[in-house]
């Protein structure tokens, strides 16, 4: 019978001792990690630059609509967090957001002249539809997401040039008034959408955190065969990502719908990279395996406050892409060391 080291008396080998934990308990990372810490930082630290150089900028017609344009790309970025994590990326939102958004305004709303309700649970439909067939494709096609996503992407973007019929659609009633950036659509000064956004952020951070299905994700991102042989049912879980990713670009569909009276065929142009630059900034790693909600919301508002703050500056618009890709590289290189690092421990 072998005896342990605290038995015989003797001390304690040097060097770094394993973590014990009762049964039942599991460790956490911390609620808010540091690269979160550091966004907020630099989010505080431009907005303190931009409310110094541009004093119109802390006003309420500045905020407003900031805050109002972050809420669809942070909505859908909670989704895509999801679906990188488990080491997939999702290429055909933008052409989703088409697709959703003309349904609703041509077809629901201006043509059938139908409520939110309808107006939410067709969008809702379309998307959760256009998600799901992503899904099946790559969990049991086999098929790399990149590739799948980026066929479906242009599928999209042709339904939806289809349904706009080579036209913009005008004269959108207001029946999405209260998810507008308009006063309709704001509850104390804060636009509806971005108080949506806030709190399905919430509910997804707690399940990615604090359940079981949360995990899986993350167990399939770090190991996809390990996760499958401990019982994680690998192919459902990567589905029900791509699922949630379609059903959140419903709702932001309506978000996108609600702030005009107009819709052009160019509605989901960009927006996919926008939403991959919030996640990726926000810390989530490319590779898959490890990242956050939270910090994917506030690299959607780091995004925008640099789109915001260089046209209020009068600075030419390329220069705001040329900020976002250098984040880009910056928040990927620094997750690469990051895991170059955990692989040498």
């Amino acid at each position: 019978m072998s005896i342990g080291v605290a038995e015989r008396g003797q001390t304690p080998p040097p060097g770094p001792q394993p973590a014990t934990t009762t049964r039942g308990q599991r460790v956490l990372t911390p609620p808010v990690t540091g690269q979160e810490l550091v966004l907020i930082g630099v989010i505080v630290v431009l907005w303190a630059i931009l409310a110094f150089t541009t004093p119109a900028f802390f006003t309420a017609g500045s905020i407003q609509p900031l805050v109002g344009a972050v809420a669809p790309i942070a909505l859908i970025g909670i989704g895509m967090t999801v679906v990188i994590i488990t080491g997939g990326i999702d290429v055909s939102v933008g052409g989703a957001i088409a697709v959703c958004s003309v349904i609703v305004a041509k077809l629901v709303l201006v043509q059938a002249d139908q409520s939110l309700p309808v107006a939410l649970l067709v969008s809702l439909l379309a998307g959760g539809l256009l998600g799901l067939l992503n899904g099946v494709l790559i969990a049991y096609g086999r098929v790399h997401a990149i590739i799948i996503t980026f066929g479906t992407a242009n599928v999209f973007l042709w339904i939806s040039l289809r349904i706009f019929n080579s036209s913009t659609v005008n004269n959108i009633p207001d029946t999405l008034a209260p998810l507008g950036n308009g006063a309709p659509g704001r509850a104390l000064g804060i636009p509806n959408s971005f108080v949506i956004t806030v709190v399905l952020a919430a509910i997804a951070w707690f399940y990615l955190r604090h359940t079981a299905g949360g995990r899986h994700f993350y167990a399939i991102g770090g190991d996809q065969l390990a996760a499958q042989l401990a019982g994680v049912n690998v192919r459902q879980r990567i589905l029900t990502a791509y699922l949630l990713t379609g059903l959140l670009v419903g709702i932001a569909s309506m978000f996108v719908v609600a702030q005009g009276s107009n819709l052009g065929q160019n509605v989901g142009n960009g927006k996919e990279l926008a939403v991959i630059a919030a996640v990726v900034i926000g810390g989530t790693s490319i590779t898959g395996g490890r990242g956050s909600v939270l910090g994917t919301v506030l690299g959607a508002l780091l995004v925008q406050t640099v789109a915001s703050g260089v046209t209020q500056l009068g600075w030419r618009s390329e220069l705001s892409d040329l900020f976002v890709g250098v984040a880009i590289i910056i928040a990927v290189g620094a997750d690469l060391i990051r895991e170059r690092a955990r692989s040498k421990r």
